[in-house]
């Protein structure tokens, strides 16, 4: 059985690394929306890539950066219009993507997969590519502890030291995006804004601090989606599915807890 679903449990200790910081940063953030947009959105890169043949994740990752700074750029400058603003991105994004797809010969079954997702067939590429990500995020998340809680809880104190937390901001949106595109492949588009957040909700009524936050939502969405895979397997279903499925039942479970 391992043999089988080997690669989908690798992928789901480095998504779960993924889901530990920036699924936290996520939530206590409060971009659950512009999070949504950028993923719907990053249907455009892989629309392009699919019409041009060029590599996916490559193009995708190019155009959710692209998506990333413009709502960097949106929510600092217009946040008063933002909510609708990011909806407008998150339909232009999947407009790009669908139009692109009709342009492109013949019938492009890949551009499904990359909808739903199935973490049973992550290919060894795309682990490469998610340790990489993995990488550059923990890389982050070392040097800018302080500055990202700072950014998330006082953003006045980053300007006091001197720290331009736009561009702080900016940087974390364009990690956000990246972690996007390195899950889209085992999770699908759709259901990417529910693995990241669910885990680390259910985290935050369970700790205090950030740190901890982290490591507990981490552990939560390894349990997931390791859980997922396996119900999956043996009983033929999908699997993006049955882990959040798996997973909403967790968060009303801790709904209960008291405060």
């Amino acid at each position: 059985m391992f043999d089988l679903i080997s690669n989908s449990i690798y992928a789901s200790i480095l998504l779960s690394i993924a889901i530990a910081i920036i699924g936290s940063l996520i939530v206590i953030n409060k971009t659950t929306a512009i999070t949504g947009s950028i993923a719907h959105g990053s249907f455009g890169g892989i629309g392009i890539a699919l019409y041009l043949g060029a590599n996916v994740l490559l193009t995708t990752s190019i155009f959710a950066v692209f998506l990333a700074i413009i709502l960097a750029f949106i929510t600092l400058k217009f946040s008063h219009r933002q909510d609708s603003l990011i909806g407008v991105i998150w339909a232009i994004g999947m407009s790009i993507g669908i139009i692109f797809l009709n342009l492109a010969p013949g019938y492009q079954a890949d551009a499904l997969s990359y909808l739903f997702g199935n973490i049973l067939l992550v290919e060894d590429k795309d682990l490469l590519f998610m340790g990489i990500i993995d990488l550059i995020i923990l890389i982050s998340i070392i040097f800018l502890y302080h500055r990202f809680l700072a950014m998330s809880y006082d953003r006045e104190f980053l300007t006091l030291r001197g720290i331009n937390a736009n561009l702080l901001y900016t940087y974390f949106l364009i990690l956000t995006s990246l972690t996007i595109v390195m899950s889209v492949r085992a999770i699908g588009i759709i259901l990417i804004l529910a693995l990241f957040t669910i885990p680390s909700l259910i985290a935050e009524r369970f700790t205090k601090r950030f740190f901890t936050m982290m490591i507990l939502s981490g552990i939560l969405g390894l349990v997931f989606m390791v859980g997922g895979i396996i119900i999956s397997f043996y009983y033929n279903i999908s699997p993006t599915p049955t882990i959040v499925i798996i997973a909403s039942i967790a968060l009303f479970l801790s709904l209960f807890k008291r405060s």
